[in-house]
């Protein structure tokens, strides 16, 4: 799978400074790896009881921020989900940019006591499945299953062998270019929120800079 990079996120466990260093320095290692290959994120688990407990708004920023860097990294990212999903692991598996689900896989919005926790998982869930088709899940923490989540594009792929997935997508993503990869991943994000003429100016430059790569 050439340089691959892995991360595991235990989504049981709340966000502490150790997992915020965790995905920073997959991020750090990825940016110093401009070779060929993918980054592996492993995600599972969902807290309970009083994780919220010691948090700072902070620590939670913080976490926030790695978890946006991670999600425009120079390189392809690839989520592996098995069991429930919630908390930190729900969090980076949005943030991935291809995400394989074992079939019994559910996504978990966590509750923090009183409600549903109001981090940027719902920003994410809304953004890429709809508010109607979250509603329940967001507001009131119902688990969206494999097969409803393949349906709502929150996962790609059900995996009786995610392994065997995940080799197909590291070839499929053999020699592709970071950085451009980078570029497109940034003009997909944006064909979401900016009409035809705004867009076509950037568009017209990525264009410009394949032309460019490709004659030299």
């Amino acid at each position: 799978m050439g340089d691959e990079l892995v991360l595991q996120v235990d989504g049981s466990r709340p966000v502490t400074a150790a997992s915020v260093d965790a995905v920073q320095a997959l991020c750090d290692a990825a940016e110093d790896h401009t070779g060929p290959g993918i980054v592996t994120l492993h995600v599972s688990g969902v807290p309970e009881g009083d994780w919220t407990a010691g948090l700072a708004v902070g620590l939670v920023s913080k976490w926030e921020r790695a978890v946006r860097r991670l999600e425009r990294l120079g390189r392809l990212t690839v989520a592996v989900a098995s069991g429930d999903v919630g908390g930190t692991a729900l969090d980076v598996l949005l943030a991935a940019d291809l995400r394989i689900a074992d079939p019994g896989t559910r996504l978990l919005v966590a509750r923090d006591g009183e409600a549903t926790w109001p981090g940027m998982a719902l920003y994410r869930l809304v953004q890429q499945a709809g508010t109607a088709r979250v509603r329940r899940a967001a507001l009131l923490g119902a688990p969206i299953g494999a097969g409803e989540a393949l349906t709502l594009g929150l996962i790609d792929e059900l995996a009786g062998d995610p392994p065997a997935a995940l080799a197909e997508i590291a070839d499929q993503a053999a020699g592709l270019s970071g950085g451009e990869l980078a570029i497109r991943r940034q003009l997909m994000f944006e064909a979401a929120a900016i009409g035809f003429e705004d867009a076509l100016g950037a568009h017209l430059a990525a264009c410009d800079r394949a032309l460019r790569r490709a004659a030299h």
